[in-house]
């Protein structure tokens, strides 16, 4: 047998690892949509009927997502939802999975927040799409950290890369993304 022949398990693998790509695609619009305030694309990670139980609120993926883009304006002035650990096990058109999650947020009032938790997710490919069904949000541990000090003049200089917005005049949506202004290496 060559290296390069079509095996039917070397199919079934290449299938099953689509699989596993578009269901972390679903997480990653997930998380870029809440962060960047874009709704369209928070709900995309979601099947249309799917329930969402956050703990502090549940609902349809509208609902759900009013309800989070609503919360994050108000109480926050930026935030970071990370994904970090993922494990899923695909069984035909339904998969389980469980993502380990940081978040990251900088209130309006008081210190930051720092919560770890976990994703325990039912997705389901419908129509070629795999999208969630169900989630459950198992907040672990939510707390507030002390940043540290950073003087003004570094301060700035990190904050120069932006825009730092949530919303689509964000960095992140440059296309192309060009060098805005002139590196000059540390000295």
């Amino acid at each position: 047998m060559a290296d390069t022949e079509l095996t039917p398990e070397l199919i079934a693998f290449v299938r099953e690892q689509k699989d596993r790509h578009e269901i972390y695609q679903a997480l990653l619009r997930y998380t870029r949509g809440i962060d960047r305030f874009d709704k369209a694309l928070m709900a995309s990670a979601y099947h249309p009927d799917a329930i969402d139980e956050h703990g502090v609120a549940e609902g349809d993926p509208d609902q759900f997502t009013d309800w989070a883009i609503g919360w994050h304006g108000e109480f926050q002035h930026q935030h970071q939802h990370i994904i970090t650990n993922h494990t899923v096990e695909i069984d035909g058109d339904v998969a389980h999975g469980e993502t380990y999650y940081v978040f990251w947020g900088e209130n309006r009032e008081g210190p930051p927040t720092l919560a770890f938790g976990r994703y325990v997710d039912r997705f389901e490919k419908r129509d070629g799409h795999w999208a969630i069904a169900h989630r459950v949000c198992v907040n672990q541990i939510s707390g507030s950290f002390n940043p540290v000090d950073v003087p003004a003049e570094y301060l700035s200089q990190m904050r120069a890369t932006g825009p730092n917005t949530r919303d689509r005049n964000d960095i992140s949506h440059d296309r192309p993304l060009t060098r805005s202004r002139g590196y000059a290496p540390a000295s």
